[in-house]
């Protein structure tokens, strides 16, 4: 018989979606057997789950969610107090203890300060004097993947600028302009500029961005001396630059940009313009792949949650909130 008063369990991935372990506790809810109503109160794991879901949910309608939640996320200490407390409700002494572990001492006071930003974001919370992470805490904590090895190469309070760019690169590269609707035009010189110091993005290492491509034109049409047909024929399909052509051809620059002249008055070769690129690096590649899991475990929660708030949203209008407190 199950019983939702029983301590609470090793919990598996399965585990941490909220919609699904809410019904599984209220399956066991029917069957549970108080011996007081403060029992019910104090140690319901349903009741728990479902403060814990208000509190989520007040903490995800604020716009600037997503940013709050990387800032709290970007700093090891913090992430090593989650993974404390993800299995095990740990006291601040014992916290104390097992970031001792990993050399770092911090006084009671100090470690508060790391708590509260967790609590904030809706990945821990506090139950007499002790800390333990939420569901939703202990799932983001079990999606982090490889983010915490990255989090020495974004800045530790920002905009989250670095971290739009990167999730925005997933899809392929971008112009300066296309970064530029992205975020504030203002900033995005100097963000680019960090991103490229910490090896998260490149650039083409072609630094010429005058592209040469043929034309429908048959060249066996026309007269071509020997060096006009060698470039003619390393012109690629998708282009290449003067620079280019020269080392593949072996010409001067001075020999390949006369030829060419006299190809395009043939017609046979035409310029384009591309304009320079931003991309991942394999580095960059990780990092924004696990900021994209961190936002996807958010939406998650927020979608399978809803069902729960939709019922909370029906005990309001019952009037069942009373000095705004649910009655259960």
């Amino acid at each position: 018989m199950g019983n939702v008063l029983s301590p609470k369990v090793q919990e598996n991935e399965n585990s941490y979606d909220p919609s699904g372990k809410l019904k599984r506790l209220n399956v066991e809810c029917r069957n549970c057997a108080p011996t007081s109503p403060l029992e019910c109160i104090t140690r319901c794991r349903v009741y728990q789950l479902k403060n814990e879901l208000r509190h989520l949910w007040g903490a995800m309608e604020n716009p600037n969610y997503m940013k709050e939640l990387f800032n709290v996320l970007k700093n090891g200490t913090r992430l090593c107090i989650l993974q404390a407390i993800v299995n095990n409700r740990c006291s601040v002494n014992q916290l104390q203890q097992e970031l001792n572990k990993t050399e770092r001492h911090y006084g009671q006071g100090a470690l508060s300060e790391y708590l509260r930003p967790l609590i904030s974001v809706g990945l821990a919370t506090i139950v007499r004097d002790e800390y333990r992470a939420t569901t939703f805490g202990a799932r983001l904590t079990h999606n982090l993947g490889t983010f915490s090895k990255f989090t020495a190469t974004l800045p530790a309070h920002s905009e989250c600028y670095e971290e739009t760019i990167l999730c925005a690169l997933l899809s392929g590269p971008k112009t300066f302009q296309d970064i530029e609707v992205i975020i504030d035009p203002k900033i995005v010189s100097r963000t680019l500029k960090r991103l490229r110091s910490t090896r998260l993005i490149r650039t083409p290492r072609e630094r010429d961005y005058i592209f040469f491509f043929r034309t429908k034109r048959n060249a066996d049409k026309e007269t071509l001396a020997a060096n006009e047909r060698k470039i003619y024929d390393a012109v690629a399909c998708e282009g290449i630059s003067a620079g280019s052509l020269a080392k593949e051809t072996g010409l001067s620059s001075r020999v390949t940009y006369k030829h060419l002249r006299r190809l395009r008055g043939k017609k046979l070769v035409f310029i384009r313009k591309t304009p320079k690129t931003y991309r991942l690096t394999c580095k960059g590649q990780k990092l924004a792949s696990a900021l994209q899991k961190i936002q996807q475990t958010v939406e998650d929660t927020w979608n399978s949650s809803q069902p729960v708030m939709q019922d909370n949203k029906i005990i309001l209008e019952a009037g069942g909130l009373t000095n705004g407190r649910f009655h259960y």
